[in-house]
């Protein structure tokens, strides 16, 4: 079977989930990308681009996916003489509709952050099948469309909603969880190693984060840090300070370009707190959790999709204020370990996924 992937935004974990699942599919599949830049330009002119790419390259496919960055509508107008009988399927790794804009961004103030919305219902319409990489996400855009929708004059299309959750499905997202397995600590640290492993955003909340960790300094509590993730032109203020802030605590601090080096970074850690307001999967809390570090995650989001149902109470805290009081606690208790934690997520690997992925498009081609 011939699958082309497109993607609109290849780059970070976007271009890690397309690579992998060629590389581990035993489906033949060919990746049409641009790069991962101007995203909101990407969701307008993507298609025309990755339009001619597949026009050019003449190839017949057994099925096109496509992820959420792309106006799907658009390419498969422009290339319909090609694909018009081709089954489709599109891949949502965030969508815009339920995503916590920043209030700073000029297209909320101007409502144009609707339109982009608005791209991705069609998309979701114009496809054979849709999947999500959590069951949360696919619960939170479906149930978010009616009242979307309600908002336009006329012919609102409301009843949509039903016949794209009909065809809506959970495909979680593919990890190589295996390449941790090689850096697992075997030994304990003097002091708990407390992890940040996350885009350094808004959405992330690291004024939570980091002004508890200033509690703890002020407590005389003993800790390490490590401060890992992408950062970007608009980074919250806050990360200009931390590495005078915590001088005496940090271990590491800033984005590593070596998947080995994150491993290793990933592997001396103990705790994961987390702060985070939007997440439609969290593939770094996934991958630290794997590694060994406990979590201490908010119960939203997809978070409790990746925490056994016996452990929620033990590993997810309800309110923002009861983050500091929880995290206290696990820093007392650093040594105890949960087993279970990393057998649970490794449902996530590729070996285990990959199969599920292969068969899932397998039928839509059918």
């Amino acid at each position: 079977m011939k699958i082309c992937l497109l993607e609109p935004f290849f780059g970070g974990s976007h271009r890690q989930w397309a690579e992998d699942y060629q590389q581990h599919s035993q489906h033949d599949v060919d990746i049409l990308s641009l790069p991962a830049r101007h995203w909101k330009w990407r969701m307008h002119g993507a298609a025309i681009t990755l339009a001619e790419q597949y026009l050019s390259a003449g190839k017949n496919y057994d099925l096109i996916l496509a992820t959420d960055l792309l106006d799907f509508c658009t390419f498969l107008s422009l290339t319909r003489r090609k694909t018009a009988y081709i089954p489709t399927a599109l891949y949502f790794h965030e969508n815009q509709l339920t995503y916590p804009w920043s209030t700073t961004d000029p297209d909320v103030a101007l409502k144009r952050d609707k339109h982009y919305s608005f791209i991705q219902y069609t998309s979701a319409l114009a496809a054979d099948a849709v999947f999500f990489n959590s069951a949360y996400h696919k619960k939170s855009f479906l149930s978010a469309l009616p009242t979307f929708l309600k908002q336009f004059p006329d012919y609102t299309t409301v009843a949509q909603v039903n016949s794209l959750a009909a065809k809506s499905d959970v495909l979680y997202l593919g990890l190589d969880l295996s390449f941790f397995d090689a850096y697992k600590r075997t030994s304990q640290n003097q002091f708990p190693v407390l992890l940040w492993n996350h885009r350094w955003e808004y959405d992330k909340q690291p004024e939570l984060f980091f002004e508890a960790l200033a509690r703890l300094k002020d407590e005389h509590l003993d800790f390490r840090l490590i401060v890992l993730g992408e950062s970007y032109h608009r980074m919250p203020a806050i990360f200009k300070t931390i590495e005078k802030d915590f001088t005496d605590q940090l271990v590491h601090f800033g984005y590593v370009e070596s998947r080995t080096q994150y491993a290793s970074l990933l592997a001396k850690a103990d705790i994961l707190p987390v702060t985070s307001v939007q997440d439609f999967f969290g593939a770094s809390i996934v991958e630290a959790i794997y590694a060994g570090c406990i979590p201490l995650l908010p119960r939203r989001l997809a978070y409790p999709e990746h925490i056994p149902t016996a452990l929620h109470s033990k590993y997810l805290y309800e309110r923002e204020e009861d983050f500091y009081p929880r995290l206290k606690a696990l820093i007392t208790n650093f040594y105890e370990k949960e087993k279970e934690l990393p057998n649970h997520v490794l449902r996530y690997d590729w070996r285990t996924l990959v199969p599920v992925y292969d068969a899932a498009f397998k039928v839509i081609s059918q």
